[in-house]
Parts: C-alpha cells; sequence; structure tokens
C-alpha cells in the first residue's frame, strides 16, 4: 500500500475555515474513522491508531483537547493510497475570538441585548412593540425607577431616530428586532454558529481532507499526552508443594471524550526522549524597522583600496549560501525524521511472551505488552486489566543493613525473587501474601528477565541486630629513596554484627554493609556488591547469638622530605616501634651526621660572636681616644688598645673562614647521605 506521510498545518483565515466546513457539510460527509489501537506508554504519551474503509472524497474529524494539538500536528501519521493530496486544516489558537471579534456583531465577550444594540448606533432597525417602528439606534440608556416595594430599579429604554424624530421605547416592551442590513444579519447568524460548533472551547478538531474516487482503507495515527499506565503485583510465596506465583496487573485511565470499543491495546515500559514543540498558535518573526530609502545629503566617505574580482562580497555570499545549503539538509533530515512511521512495536502484531494475560516482546529500547483479547472502556473511565501471571523463584529471608551503628534493630522480612516470567517486568508495588495470609507491601523498581532482586515488606520481632564499629592503623612499610621517606600505613575498619535469634527457627539472613570509602574487602568474600554496599548471606541459627564480622583495610601513604625534619623528629621515628631496625639504624647516621653540622655552626657563631665582641670594644674604645685626645697619656694607653685588638681580629679572619668551611663540608656529607639513602 503507498502510504502518504503527511503533518500539513494550514493558517486559514477564519472566513476561509467557516466555509470549509460548510462546503465539507454540504459535499461530503464529516465522519470519525474507528479507534482500533492504543500504544500507552510509561512516560505519559499514547499512541493511537483509526482505520476504516472509506469511499471517495472524505472529510474525517479528529478532536483533541487544547493541550494535545501540539504534540498531535508534530506526530500525525495518514495512510492513505489513493488520495494525492490531503490536507488538514484546523481552528488556530485564537481564532474563535478573533473571528467573532472580526464580524459586524460582536459577541466575543458575551454581550446582552443592551451591549449589542448599544455597539451598533447608527444601524437602521425594525422593532414590534405596541408601537411598531423602524429607524436608526441612537443609544441606550437607563433609567430609575421606583418599585411599589420602595426599592430603585434601573429600566433599559432604546432610543431611535424615525421618521417622527426621537423616540425611546422601554425593552420590556418590545417583543422582536430585525436589522434592515442583510450583511449585519448574515453575521449574525455566522456568529450564532461558529458558537454553536464551538460549545466546548477546551476540545480543537482537526479537519482531515482526503480527496480520492476509490474504494479503500485508510489509518490516521499520532502521539499525543495520556495518563501514565501504572502497574501493582501480588505475590503468593506459596507453601510446601506450591509454587511461588506472581499476579501483575495494569491500571489505564481513558481520560478522552471518545469511548475505546474494541481496542487493541498495547502497554510499553521505557523511557524514550519527548518533548513539545509549539506547532499550535501562529509563530512570527521579528523583523528590523530600516529608514526609508528617500533622498538625502551625501556623507563624506573614504574608500579602502580594492581587492581582486573575486571579492569579499561574492566570499560572503558563498559561505552564506554553503551555510543555507547545510541547514537545509539537516531541515529536511529532521522533518523525514519527524514524518517517518511509527516503530514497528506501534503498527505490528506482537507474538510470543509466557504468560496468558497479556503477549510481551522487546520493542527497540522498550518492552511491549499487548492484550491478548481487545477491550473497551467507556470515556472518563479507569480500568485494571491482567499484565503477568507467572511461577517466580522466591526464597524467603532476612534483610539487615548495616546503616545505623551502635543501637538495636530489627531486620527486615523480604524475599530473594528471581525473574523467570520470560519477559521485563515494570516498577511498581507488591502485595505479598504468605501461606494465604497478607504479610506485607514492597515496592521493586523495573525488572528484567532472569534477574534477581531482593523485597521487604516488614520487620521481624523475633530477631534483634546490633552494629560496632572499630578502627586501627598498622605500619605496613617504610621506603626511603632520594632524600624522601615514604611511610605506608594501613587503617583497619572492622564492623561486627551481633545478632539474637529468639525463635526456634533457622533463618536466612542477608547483611548489607555499606562500603567504606576507598576501601578494599579483606574478610568475607561478599556474595554480592552494589555501588554503594556488600551483601553477605549466612544462616542464623534459632535461639542463639551469632557475630559476624567484616574487615575493610585502606592504605595512607605520608611522604616526608628527610632534609627537612628537625632533629627531634629525627629522633621521634628512631624510638618508635613501628620503624623497621635497618631504617633505624640509617636514620641514627643522619642524626649523628646532623649533629656534627650543627656543632659546625656552633663554633661559626661562636667564632663571629668573638669578631662582633672585638669590633664593638673597638668602637668603644675609639669614643674614649676621640674624648681623651691621642696626645695624653690616657690617650696613648687607648691607641695600645686599639693595636692589640686589630691583632685579634686579624687572627680570627683566617681561624672563622675555616669553620665555614667546615660547617659547608659537614652539610654537604648529611645532604650526599640522605639523598644517596636507598632503603
Amino acid at each position: 500500500m503507498k502510504k502518504i506521510f503527511t503533518v500539513i498545518c494550514l493558517f486559514i483565515s477564519a472566513g476561509a475555515f467557516a466555509q470549509t466546513v460548510r462546503e465539507d457539510a454540504i459535499g461530503h460527509r464529516v465522519n470519525r474513522l474507528p479507534l482500533t489501537k492504543i500504544s500507552i506508554l510509561s512516560s505519559g504519551l499514547a499512541y493511537f491508531e483509526h482505520s476504516g474503509t472509506i469511499t471517495g472524497a472524505a472529510v474525517i474529524e479528529l478532536p483533541f483537547k487544547e493541550n494535545a494539538v501540539n504534540d498531535a500536528l508534530k506526530s500525525l501519521v495518514i495512510n492513505d493510497s489513493a488520495s494525492q493530496n490531503p490536507s488538514v486544516s484546523y481552528q488556530g489558537e485564537q481564532a474563535l475570538f478573533q473571528i467573532l471579534r472580526s464580524l459586524k456583531i460582536d459577541l466575543s465577550d458575551n454581550p446582552d441585548t443592551a451591549a449589542i444594540l448599544s455597539r451598533l448606533r447608527g444601524t437602521e432597525i425594525v422593532i414590534t412593540a405596541p408601537d411598531p417602528a423602524s429607524g436608526r439606534i441612537i443609544g441606550v440608556e437607563y433609567r430609575p425607577r421606583i418599585l411599589p416595594t420602595g426599592m430603585m430599579q434601573n429600566e433599559t429604554w432604546l432610543s431611535l431616530h424615525t421618521d417622527k424624530g426621537i423616540q425611546l421605547f422601554n425593552f420590556s416592551d418590545i417583543n422582536s428586532i430585525n436589522f434592515k442590513d442583510p450583511q449585519l444579519r448574515g453575521d449574525l447568524s455566522r456568529a450564532l454558529d461558529i458558537l454553536t460548533s464551538s460549545r466546548n472551547l477546551e476540545t480543537r478538531n482537526l479537519i482531515i481532507n482526503l480527496p480520492g474516487s476509490t474504494n479503500r482503507n485508510v489509518t490516521i495515527s499520532y502521539v499525543i499526552p495520556a495518563p501514565v499506565w501504572k502497574v501493582s503485583y501480588r505475590l503468593d510465596l506459596g507453601s510446601g508443594s506450591t509454587k511461588p506465583l506472581l499476579q501483575g496487573w495494569a491500571i489505564v485511565d481513558n481520560d478522552s471524550d471518545i469511548d475505546w470499543n474494541n481496542v487493541r491495546l498495547s502497554l510499553l515500559a521505557g523511557r524514550p526522549a519527548s518533548f513539545i514543540q509549539n506547532l499550535y498558535p501562529p509563530y512570527y518573526v521579528w523583523r528590523p524597522v530600516l529608514p526609508l530609502a528617500i533622498a538625502g545629503t551625501a556623507s563624506a566617505q573614504t574608500h579602502d583600496t580594492g581587492f581582486g574580482m573575486r571579492s569579499r562580497v561574492a566570499v560572503a555570499e558563498e559561505a552564506v549560501s554553503e551555510d543555507a545549503l547545510i541547514a537545509d539538509r539537516a531541515l529536511n533530515q529532521r522533518f523525514d525524521m519527524e514524518m517517518a512511521a511509527p516503530p514497528a512495536s506501534l503498527r505490528a502484531n506482537v507474538t510470543g511472551g509466557a504468560v496468558e494475560t497479556t503477549s510481551a516482546a522487546a520493542t527497540g529500547d522498550q518492552f511491549e505488552f499487548t492484550m491478548k483479547n481487545p477491550i473497551s472502556l467507556d470515556r472518563r473511565m479507569s480500568a485494571m486489566l491482567p499484565l503477568a501471571e507467572s511461577n517466580v523463584d522466591a526464597k524467603k529471608l532476612l534483610i539487615f543493613s548495616g546503616s545505623n551503628t551502635g543501637r538495636n534493630q530489627n531486620p527486615r522480612v523480604g524475599a530473594e525473587l528471581t525473574n523467570t516470567s520470560g519477559m521485563k517486568l515494570p516498577a511498581g508495588p507488591i502485595t505479598v501474601y504468605d501461606g494465604g495470609s497478607y504479610a506485607g507491601d514492597a515496592l521493586i523498581e523495573f525488572w528484567n528477565e532472569g534477574e534477581k532482586r531482593l523485597i521487604s515488606f516488614g520487620e521481624d520481632l523475633s530477631v534483634t541486630g546490633a552494629v560496632m564499629d572499630t578502627s586501627s592503623r598498622t605500619m605496613s612499610g617504610v621506603i626511603v629513596s632520594g632524600g624522601i621517606m615514604t611511610l605506608n600505613r594501613t587503617q583497619e575498619f572492622l564492623k561486627t554484627y551481633t545478632f539474637k535469634n529468639n525463635s526456634a527457627e533457622e533463618k536466612n539472613l542477608v547483611i548489607e554493609h555499606l562500603k567504606t570509602s576507598n576501601t578494599k574487602l579483606e574478610s568475607p568474600n561478599a556474595d554480592e556488591e552494589t555501588p554503594s554496599l556488600y551483601r553477605f548471606s549466612t544462616e542464623l541459627p534459632g535461639n542463639k547469638e551469632f557475630d559476624f564480622q567484616v574487615r575493610e583495610t585502606r592504605v595512607l601513604t605520608e611522604r616526608i622530605t628527610l632534609l627537612q625534619l628537625r632533629p627531634e623528629t629525627f629522633l621521634s621515628y628512631i624510638s618508635s616501634d613501628e620503624i623497621p631496625a635497618n631504617v633505624k639504624t640509617a636514620l641514627q647516621k643522619a642524626v649523628e651526621l646532623r649533629a656534627a653540622v650543627t656543632a659546625a655552626e656552633n663554633e661559626v657563631r661562636e667564632a663571629e660572636r668573638q669578631r662582633s665582641a672585638h669590633v664593638s670594644e673597638q668602637d668603644r674604645i675609639r669614643k674614649n681616644l676621640e674624648a681623651a685626645g691621642n696626645q695624653t697619656e690616657q690617650g696613648q694607653e687607648y691607641l695600645n688598645r686599639l693595636l692589640s685588638i686589630d691583632a685579634e681580629i686579624d687572627k680570627l679572619a683566617p681561624e672563622l673562614e675555616k669553620l665555614r668551611e667546615n660547617t659547608r663540608a659537614a652539610q654537604k656529607a648529611y645532604e650526599d647521605y640522605l639523598s644517596q639513602l636507598n632503603l
């Protein structure tokens, strides 16, 4: 069959729209194709398919809620083998208001008769009253009147300009009003027709025109927002020879104004990308306002040196043309994608599945459940439909979380389930029955085929558990190389789980141990691992206390530059029991070399102190000599002392240089030792 995928958005004038509807009503019967297939997605959308046989040219009307029109325009697909030029027309947003405002009689704001006549001042009318008259409307006025009860009431009066002059008529006396202008009468009739056809302001109709002359099958489909279908499960854990049974029910809602009669219903579980684009209202592009091209004075202007024949303007035009070509190709690709036929899951019958309630099959990245038999559901009604029923592997157990440290808590009652239904199952609540009795409620996320999953639905009051945390740190290795000492310490985290089972029954227990960041699990081996926790399975004996320990380790690395260490820090490492003996010996020698450097530095400082003392004494003696004079006996004594001190300073100079050389040699020996030390 030839397929015509088309979305034609015709923004037409109010008059053209009204005329199209009337002409179709005269020439062709406006009808609605039966709704035959629905696929409801778990992402809040639904695929609707209408199909049926038409003869010749036909006009098909599709009603939509206003908030669904954008999606309908984006996804509408028409499948007709005979129509070469199908079209889709619809009343644009605000069209009703604009149409009514454009008529000579404006009924857009629901005016009363007095308001209508007041707006039509100057119009010729004929009224039927006790005194019939014809004339032109001057206006409407309101006059107070005192009722017999004493209350005040305004009366409405119509003033006309007639052959007899200005006449006033009480509205309560007027039986009929007729307009002499035939166009005015036509506009009034047209306004009333529009209001009649648009009683439901929340509904917008798409009018699909299918020209043709043959007898053929036509399919129309679209995707619009719809209530999310929901699922709820019942799980019977069974007993003895009875196998655990999982039963799923789908809850669907028909929130439309169309009854579903013998519709093929499919339910899709997945998360496709979807968005809304504002296709329904008219869109106007902003344009700049340019000044008028009129004569004026010429402004002064300079001109740059010209280029060759291939000017920059031509290059720019070619670049624009290339950009336009690329944009055009992208637009065509997007148009092709939007016009493409819906996925095979939305068109074709699906087969397979392991249950009697629905057929289940993978559909791209989604999973589809198709009802075995057509369903019927009245508008604005909801229904619960059987989705799946299958035996599953289930093992009862207790689940204990290690997140609460230092206080007693009861483990959760739960079960380990394996999906053996042969289908992917959506997320939903599970009502659990155990031994024929209600046991509790659980929740489960999206459940793949063959996947194991834990659920919990209560607490076991006969079992208590507590968690205690301890940690310790030990030296695991020391490396000395290139003057850097690397200390590797191992930090151990030990978590002890203590349980007390007050019942005589032995129970299966799963411990959920939260991972400690940046650690390695040492013992015991985990039965299961998730991104945030380890799971350990064990048996909990009856009427006993039971301990379970989990050990994790973390390596801590500390890098120390030996040259920057203070002597007392060296001594602290030497005296530490964590440091190996060979490292202690090496550090002891480093301490000795460092002590030699310190001793040499002290000798230099002492010599520098003596030299500074001699210089200070010289300054003092010079001041005294200046006061006593060098010709006096006291002055001569000061001169002799200056000479003696100068001799001492000269004697200290080579000795100080030697001490400094000794210090440099000791420092070099210390640094060379540390840099060449490898342990």
